[in-house]
């Protein structure tokens, strides 16, 4: 297969969320709204999500789709259909890349043929482990086999990218273990590897468990896992691209560089987010109240709304473009975001800080976490500095210059 051209985030790409909330069964580590099926619920659903595309369009074609949930590969053959008429009534370019999620479990030969002639060509299958032990830990409802039984299928259909999402530091967990996860994965040569760390969100069983104290935490063998991953995939054809994503050339994620870039995304669904013209909201996470007031012509109640100014977008932009392995260039951002160099003066004295601490580098006046910084990124992140609201004419100082390449 020739390489793929890779494609990477600009101020012009648009994507769109999909949030389908529902799921047969609720993972112990998942935090995210859901609902169990029902009539009554698809019903709300599709006729809200129909409402809500129609009332907020966009101004310009969608570069990128995801579908998430929730469990969006549990819909029956006819909603798959329903939904990608709803997709297929925006304006998508030629060449968006539109992706879904899909649990083994839930998946048939028929289903992934629908989800392909809709238009989706990237599949997210959500593996987490091959380890049937820790599978059973997660409260993951598939046997391993299945799981290698859905990928299969999923090659088959012909699907242009797939992905596997796999994670790591789950409760009794070894390295040894979750190397072994890798080896496995890489046996079935997905396109791209998403690898997160178990988090122990709020109202979620495992959050519970360690809140009486029947899992501990330990942060030094957490960085381990990150560093086995990260010296093992890229050794095997898998490029880290980000903190948790790796990929073969051209088959970086371009829906989730879009986001880490800051480019504009417009969500769909209960609890959906979007970022739009300066503009980052969250619908309700309530299926029923969420389908009301679009259905009713209701002015719309979001669960979160903040207005945001080019230096809060600018400064996000930096935060999590430390998250990717090509760092950020401050005077590219300054440009994107229309704010004079002397804005990032705060930022560019904390790199400068960072980079004595060994904790990041500048080339070719990019600046990028080290090994040891993404480590700590999310502190580094907690410790970012606001940008200078201060408009001044005078250039920046030759020491400051420095932490832009």
């Amino acid at each position: 297969m020739p390489e793929r051209e890779e494609k990477t985030g600009n101020n012009s790409d648009l994507g769109m969320y999909l949030h389908v909330p529902f799921c047969s069964t609720t993972c112990d580590f998942c935090a995210f709204y859901q609902e169990r099926p029902s009539k009554k619920g698809f019903d709300l659903f599709f006729n809200g999500l129909e409402k809500e595309v129609e009332r907020f369009p966009a101004n310009h074609s969608f570069s990128t789709v995801f579908i998430g949930g929730g469990t969006p590969g549990l819909l029956k053959v006819d909603q798959i259909k329903r939904l990608g008429d709803i997709i297929n009534s925006q304006d998508l370019q030629e060449d968006a890349e539109c992706s879904m999620e899909v649990a083994p479990s839930e998946i048939t030969s028929k289903k992934l043929e629908a989800i392909s002639e809709i238009g989706i060509n990237r599949i997210s299958l959500g593996v987490q482990t091959f380890d049937s032990g820790l599978m059973s830990e997660l409260g993951r409802m598939h046997e391993v086999s299945k799981a290698v039984d859905a990928f299969q299928m999923i090659r088959e259909i012909g699907f242009r990218s797939v992905n596997l999402d796999l994670i790591f530091g789950a409760p009794g967990q070894t390295l040894e273990q979750w190397e072994n996860d890798m080896i496995r994965a890489i046996e079935l040569q997905p396109d791209h590897l998403s690898t997160y760390c178990l988090t122990f969100e709020e109202d979620t069983a495992l959050y519970v468990k360690m809140a009486k104290g029947k899992i501990p935490l330990d942060s030094e063998k957490e960085a381990s896992f990150y560093e086995k991953a990260w010296d093992f995939l890229p050794r095997h054809g898998y490029k880290q691209y980000e903190i948790s994503n790796f990929a073969k050339p051209g088959f970086a994620c371009r829906h989730n560089l879009n986001t880490w870039r800051m480019n504009e995304w417009l969500g769909y669904g209960p609890s959906a987010c979007s970022q739009y013209q300066g503009v980052r909201r969250k619908n309700l996470s309530n299926l029923e109240h969420w389908s009301t007031q679009l259905n009713d012509n209701l002015e719309i109640e979001y669960q979160e709304y903040q207005n945001l100014s080019k230096f809060e977008l600018a400064r996000d932009a930096v935060l999590f473009g430390l998250r990717l392995n090509e760092g950020v260039d401050l005077k590219i951002l300054a440009k994107n975001f229309s704010l004079p160099l002397t804005a990032f003066d705060p930022v560019a004295s904390f790199f400068l800080n960072l980079g004595k601490e060994g904790l990041c580098e500048s080339k070719k006046g990019k600046v990028s976490l080290t090994p040891k910084g993404r480590i700590l990124a999310d502190a580094v992140a907690k410790d970012l500095p606001e940008l200078s609201s201060v408009l001044i004419r005078e250039k920046s100082t030759p020491e400051k210059q420095q932490a832009f390449g």
